[in-house]
């Protein structure tokens, strides 16, 4: 199903100011290529996509007491928008 492909909004003061340049950023499937996170979006929203930069995060270390680990890798899309439109989150 192409809706899996998209997690989740990743809403965070930098992805807030990329918002105001029709720029939208989604947490994706790790396995997805662009050309899948396109379809989904255009048909998630009803909007036009004009081109997806993505990205792999870099896990990070976290500490809790002793115990050492590391945060979780997931994929992120940078989603741009035609002019004039906008998804409302």
């Amino acid at each position: 199903m192409k809706l899996d492909i998209i997690y989740a909004p990743v809403i965070t003061e930098k992805s807030s100011e990329h918002a105001g340049r029709d720029v939208y950023v989604f947490k994706v499937d790790k396995k997805a290529n662009k050309t899948q996170i396109k379809i989904a979006i255009e048909e998630a929203f009803g909007v036009k996509v004009k081109s997806i930069n993505t990205l792999i995060t870099k896990p990070k270390d976290k500490r809790v007491g002793k115990h050492t680990g590391q945060t979780k890798t997931y994929k992120k899309a940078f989603v741009t928008l035609v002019d004039g439109q906008s998804i409302e989150m």
